[in-house]
């Protein structure tokens, strides 16, 4: 492509509503322009970086076999309200009548279409497995876009769905998706990890999301320094310490304590000179069930995920002051589990408390030597506690947990049969007899992939692409445009290397080279050859590395097979 004929309308200054690094190098370089709140047109050099992850993602599902189609972006209303999630999925799914006041939605995804799709098609056991997947538009009308593409209303996803004969087949299923995104974001050049992760609105037994690792990431993940274990904050577990467990305190009568004003955690400890530790905090929640109760340990945090997954709720929020009081009869900050009427889950960490103290449901009042196995016994265990950095892994013996920040580009979920059995998508066994189609989704944000690259390798001067997803693999700056020579040298290894069937871009403006270096530095393109003087005086060109700024002049008779071999490093 030469550079006069592109529409590239590169920009000095940034969009005010940018946040984050690739909203503002996208719209400097000029791939995105903002059409309306969260909605974006791409620009050609914009979509040329979609259409290398696309052609990548297509080449990773064909050859895990996979088959594309193509389904719609308006979706019958009658589909969701069939599989239940009409209601459910809440403001995010944009509804819209047609002029026969029939109910539609503008697809957020396509779990309902597809499995609607296989029920009336798949009899038999002897069609499955099926894998069927599209890269198609979506819309989620999010309360409040942001980042750009990362975080858009709009935007183009690649989603997968596979329909198995049992759960053993579907493992199978999921492991050859979990390989194929392996190899996805390995082959964008991209550092990732895949996290244990929720479920969310879409549901199913257990999921993995595929993160970038960037600074910038919206999204807190822990890894183990060891073994592969990794999980998304939300999800995360991990081990105390043996000592944290294993209290052996004297068990002793339950005792009702006057704490004026005492209602935080360390306030209450130094008033009864204790530890954080020997409390047991009671943390209400509003669900859609109702009011929950968690209780926890004094010096850990409740993580509300785990604890609205156990409930089974679809959401969770702290209750409101009065709902408290009217529950508790006392002010926030004095609730406690003994007496207290409403569903409650204890975390591990408060099974082993022996002489332990909590809210006595009474402004001013704790309770002390509580133990656990005595006053509590009934409320049900499970892990509902925020796993945190410096922890111990859960997985192995020795690893430590660290923190890092991440983008989510990719979701795989195990559905089960969650969907074929709300929708009747059923084939006969070997026995004739009727069996639920079980179930996987896999999902990957095309456009959220290429600025998670973007956020992941930038420097000041712009972006720099990975080779695989760069919209051009080189770019060919000649300085001196009005000397015959050195446009004939420019257009001599334009030439060669697209018959070599590299992606070049030729920038024959009448420019100031200050003005053409910025602009290279600004698009990020791998590999820059400058043909000025130097050619000029010994028939030598410039060839720089984008990521490394390594510059090499070499002979131009040389100049073809050095860029081969640097793509082929960068690759």
């Amino acid at each position: 492509m030469e550079y006069a004929r592109l529409f590239l309308p590169t920009m000095k200054e940034t969009p005010s509503d940018a946040e984050v690094v690739s909203h503002k190098l996208m719209f400097r370089a000029g791939m995105i322009r903002k059409v309306a709140t969260g909605i974006y047109t791409y620009l050609p050099l914009g979509l040329r970086a979609l259409r290398k992850v696309e052609t990548i993602i297509r080449e990773e599902m064909d050859g895990a076999g996979a088959q594309e189609i193509l389904m719609p972006m308006v979706q019958p209303s009658d589909l969701w309200i069939e599989s239940g999630r009409w209601d459910y999925y809440g403001k995010e799914l944009l509804r819209l009548k047609d002029r026969n006041e029939r109910g539609y939605c503008l697809g957020p995804t396509h779990e309902e279409i597809v499995t609607d799709l296989v029920r009336k098609e798949v009899r038999s056991y002897r069609d499955l497995p099926l894998v069927l997947y599209q890269v198609q538009t979506k819309f989620r009308d999010e309360i409040r876009p942001r980042f750009g593409v990362m975080r858009a209303r709009e935007f183009i996803m690649k989603d997968a769905y596979s329909f198995d004969r049992d759960d053993a087949a579907a493992l199978e299923s999921y492991e050859k998706m979990y390989q194929a995104y392996t190899r996805i974001f390995s082959r964008c050049g991209l550092e990732f990890k895949a996290v244990e992760a929720d479920t969310g609105s879409i549901g199913g037994s257990a999921s993995h999301e595929f993160m970038v690792l960037a600074e910038t990431g919206e999204d807190l993940l822990l890894s183990c320094n060891r073994c592969a274990y990794a999980a998304n904050m939300e999800k995360a577990a991990s081990r105390l310490p043996e000592a944290d467990v294993s209290e052996t305190q004297k068990e002793a009568t339950l005792e009702k304590v006057h704490t004026p004003g005492r209602k935080h955690v360390q306030e209450v400890a130094e008033f009864l000179k204790a530890q954080p530790r020997d409390l047991i905090k009671t943390m209400i929640f509003a669900t859609d069930k109702g009011l929950v109760a968690g209780l926890i340990r004094g010096d850990l945090e409740i993580n509300p995920l785990k604890l609205k997954n156990i409930f089974g709720a679809n959401f969770i929020e702290l209750a409101g002051d009065e709902e408290v009081r009217k529950l508790t009869g006392a002010e926030v900050g004095f609730a406690g589990p003994i007496g207290l009427d409403i569903p409650m889950i204890a975390d591990i960490s408060v099974a082993p408390l022996r002489d332990a103290i909590c809210g006595a449901n009474e402004t001013d009042y704790h309770l002390c030597h509580v133990m656990t196995k005595r006053d509590i016994a009934a409320v049900a265990t499970g892990d509902i506690r925020l796993a945190k950095a410096g922890e111990r892994c859960p997985r192995c013996e020795r690893g430590i947990l660290e923190e890092f920040r991440g983008i989510e580009v990719g979701h795989i979920f195990k559905l089960g049969t969650k969907y074929s059995d709300a929708l009747g998508a059923v084939f006969l066994d070997g026995n004739g007899k009727e069996q639920p189609c079980v179930m996987g989704c896999y999902g990957i944000g095309v456009g959220r992939t290429v600025a998670a690259a973007i956020e992941q390798n930038h420097d000041e001067h712009g972006i720099i692409f990975p080779v695989a997803i760069a919209p051009f693999q080189v770019e060919i700056l000649p300085l001196q445009t009005k000397k015959p020579e050195v446009m004939a040298c420019a257009r001599r290894l334009y030439d060669a290397l697209r018959v070599k069937g590299i992606d070049v871009l030729l920038d024959n403006r009448d420019g100031r080279p200050g003005v053409k270096f910025k602009d290279a530095d600004l698009i990020g393109i791998p590999c820059r050859v400058t043909v000025g003087r130097r050619f000029l005086s010994d028939g030598e060109v410039e060839i720089k590395d984008r990521k490394t700024g390594e510059v090499v002049e070499i002979p131009e008779a040389e100049a073809i097979r050095e860029i081969e071999d640097r793509l082929k490093a960068l690759a």
